[in-house]
């Protein structure tokens, strides 16, 4: 069967552009049953010597500085958007406009609205779409799912998923456009706490009501005069600025089906690096993940045991995708991995038309639960969560 020759367009190479670039390579090793070969044909990147270096050292065929000319590159089908928030919508309205599926990190925008309106655009498009919840790709979450699907903890109780991290912990930081309403949006809520939003639903069911509180701890930080990439590289003056949006959030929520969910999330944790920990318990068991050790998941199955407690579990060739890249238990899977799979997820989707990887939709539906938590955090009160439209796929 002739393969087909897929064209990559990727906007905006910063940590999060060049992770979708290694991504899209790795699929001639990794996934070689796509039936599609890969080519990243274009980058745009408003920064000259950027461009290039997406040429000279990151394997893109062209670049340019107005991600408008890379739409309209007839060599280009499909397009990654990792720029920041705030260009989210504009961009993927055009990529939508010029007809090409789409990867976008998440939020889609800076509001649950700007994220309905990209999702119904695809949908009426009929575009498949693919959104950054890299963590659903874990083996051990993908394990825990299965276990939970098949019934194997019971009836699901409650669920436990808190995302607590420290990249804006110092009060020294630069304030960077994370922590600007206007160019983010929500704070840690859309930036971390989307994530776990995803989480559960994915694992345990959709979230029909929230109540959350908010809080911000770090109201000024400097204002920088040299942008880094991600996290790192920024340098900063004496002159400080106002922080717009929240630093830590909790929230409880109300699951269908009876069980409930609390969740937190913090940028300023002095202590855990990236600890991202989900929590399900049910009536015959329960089982706990942490990202800062991905590949091991903790499992308790039956009640009255002798020796009630946790089993510890290395991922291995028994878990979904682990031996794509790893040969046996005890020889670990990174953070990049998960991405490549994503990468895989949204290629063969294009090629099937099916859509598989974690959709427009399912950003949608994290963005409302956001949203709710903001206006409960306003006004104290229990917040309902409207369902979406379009191709989700947590549900099934």
């Amino acid at each position: 069967m002739e393969r087909r020759i897929i064209g990559v367009g990727v906007i905006s190479l910063g940590w999060m552009g060049r992770l979708h670039a290694r991504s899209y390579r790795a699929l001639a090793e990794r996934f070689q049953d796509l039936g599609a070969d890969v080519c990243l044909v274009a980058a745009a990147d408003t920064q000259e010597a950027v461009c290039e270096e997406a040429v000279n050292a990151l394997g893109f065929e062209r670049a340019y500085r107005d991600y408008r000319e890379l739409l309209r590159d007839p060599d280009v089908d499909v397009v990654s958007i990792c720029s920041p928030n705030f260009l989210h919508h504009e961009m993927a309205m055009a990529a939508i406009e010029a007809g090409k599926p789409f990867w976008i990190e998440k939020p889609m925008g800076v509001s649950a609205a700007e994220s309905r309106e990209i999702a119904e655009a695809a949908d009426r498009a009929g575009l498949v779409t693919a959104v950054g919840f890299n963590y659903r790709h874990t083996p051990a979450i993908q394990r825990a799912r299965r276990l939970i699907r098949d019934g194997r903890l019971g009836r699901i109780t409650n669920v436990r998923c808190w995302l607590i991290a420290d990249y804006a912990s110092s009060p020294t930081g630069p304030l960077t456009w994370r922590h600007s309403i206007a160019k983010c949006g929500h704070g840690v809520l859309g930036d971390l706490l989307s994530h776990g939003a995803d989480l559960v639903q994915y694992v345990a069911g959709r979230v029909t009501a929230v109540t959350a509180t908010t809080s911000q701890c770090i109201t000024e930080r400097p204002i920088p005069t040299k942008i880094g990439v991600g996290h790192t590289g920024w340098e900063v003056s004496d002159e400080m600025g106002a922080v717009e949006n929240e630093d830590l959030v909790a929230m409880i929520a109300k699951l269908e089906g009876g069980a409930f969910a609390t969740l937190e999330a913090s940028r300023i944790a002095v202590g855990p690096r990236a600890e991202y920990v989900l929590e399900v318990y049910g009536t015959n068991g329960s089982l706990r993940w942490n990202f800062e050790h991905l590949n091991d998941l903790e499992i308790c199955i039956g009640v009255d045991q002798e020796f009630q407690g946790y089993t510890r579990v290395m991922a291995g060739p028994d878990f979904p995708g682990f031996s794509t890249f790893q040969p046996g238990a005890g020889t670990s899977m990174g953070f990049d991995d998960m991405k490549a799979v994503e990468a895989s997820l949204f290629i063969r989707s294009v090629v099937t038309g099916e859509q598989l990887a974690p959709s427009a939709a399912d950003c949608w539906a994290a963005a409302e639960i956001d949203e709710a938590a903001v206006r409960s955090a306003a006004d104290g009160q229990w917040h309902e969560i409207p369902d979406v439209t379009g191709r989700t796929t947590w549900a099934e």
